[in-house]
């Protein structure tokens, strides 16, 4: 979440005057995130959250992003699906941008992760792929390893001044995991974003599932990896096997991982981490500056594959997730 875009008082009562919630009371940018331009918005009649979407978000996949989100609704799964206007639509535009209203969920994101948030994400991320099992829509993932490289060689100046011999030492990992990826695992929709800040919690339980914004076909052990690395990760002292292993636990514990999926895991790691280190890096230098935006250190996920590739080093012959 980020504010790119400003809302002016009036616009935003007009587009009001579509929908039954009432008159505008407050409204204020949120800070978080760096894809899209959000604002925590309360009516007379609640609060709601207005989402501009913006950047990588092409207008074309929304039908698809709300139509999986009302899906997940009705199967139990704690997510925002965008609410119609008197006309019962729920796409509009505001402000030269595609725009949705979203019901607030209650609860906040975990400043400070714990085992126990671990391992309920695991659990739900688990309820997630099963509930999408008969969902008949697809969505091709728009940043798979394929897409990786052209992001990186638009980069590699970035790389460098960032970090001498970086430009050519992620060319070397992305090679390994080009070469070895595992396309004959179990795949499904995937939320393929979910960090922290994706996650509220309420009174020890998880509220809301945040910002579908990448969701896409792939691999569900890759989305497994991408929490890892989201979820797991010190600041300083790397990879804590406590929370891997409990949200393992959470995870298996509704769908079981097969084999195959559990000796993937470390290469799924490392390549979530090169995913994220790709859009982080062009980014660095391609953001553009709004109101309210701030970017994320690419470096903090170089420094995870490269923690993941030391610890498959010292755990030769078996598995250290």
């Amino acid at each position: 979440m980020a504010v790119y875009t400003e809302v002016p008082q009036s616009t935003l009562e007009a587009f009001l005057e579509n929908f039954r919630l009432g008159k505008a009371v407050s409204f204020e940018g949120i800070e978080q995130g760096i894809e899209n331009s959000n604002y925590r918005l309360e009516t007379t009649e609640g609060l709601f959250i207005l989402t501009l979407y913006e950047r990588r978000v092409d207008e074309a996949d929304l039908p698809f992003f709300q139509s999986l989100t009302e899906h997940l609704a009705k199967k139990g799964i704690p997510c925002p699906a965008a609410l119609p206007d008197k006309n019962g639509k729920t796409l509009h535009r505001l402000c030269g941008r595609p725009a949705a209203l979203l019901p607030f969920m209650s609860g906040e994101w975990p400043r400070a992760v714990t085992t126990d948030h671990c391992r309920k994400l695991g659990a739900i991320l688990a309820k997630l792929h099963l509930a999408t099992a008969d969902f008949e829509q697809s969505r091709a993932n728009r940043l798979s390893v394929m897409d990786w490289r052209p992001l990186l060689e638009k980069s590699r100046k970035t790389a460098q001044r960032l970090e001498p011999g970086l430009s050519a030492a992620m060319m070397v990992e992305l090679v390994e995991i080009e070469t070895h990826w595992p396309n004959d695992l179990p795949s499904g929709i995937i939320h393929a974003d979910l960090f922290p800040d994706n996650v509220f919690f309420e009174d020890g339980r998880i509220s809301g599932l945040l910002d579908f914004t990448f969701a896409c076909m792939d691999l569900l052990a890759y989305d497994l990896a991408i929490c890892i690395n989201a979820w797991c990760f010190e600041k300083n002292t790397g990879l804590n096997r406590e929370k891997t292993q409990a949200l393992l636990a959470g995870y298996e514990a509704v769908r079981p991982l097969s084999p195959e999926e559990r000796k993937a895991l470390p290469l799924l790691c490392r390549a979530a981490a090169m995913r994220f280190f790709a859009t982080r890096l062009f980014d660095w230098v391609n953001t553009p500056d709004g109101p309210i935006t701030w970017r994320k250190d690419p470096l903090q996920c170089w420094a995870q594959s490269l923690a993941h590739r030391e610890l498959a080093g010292k755990f030769v012959g078996k598995s250290y997730l």
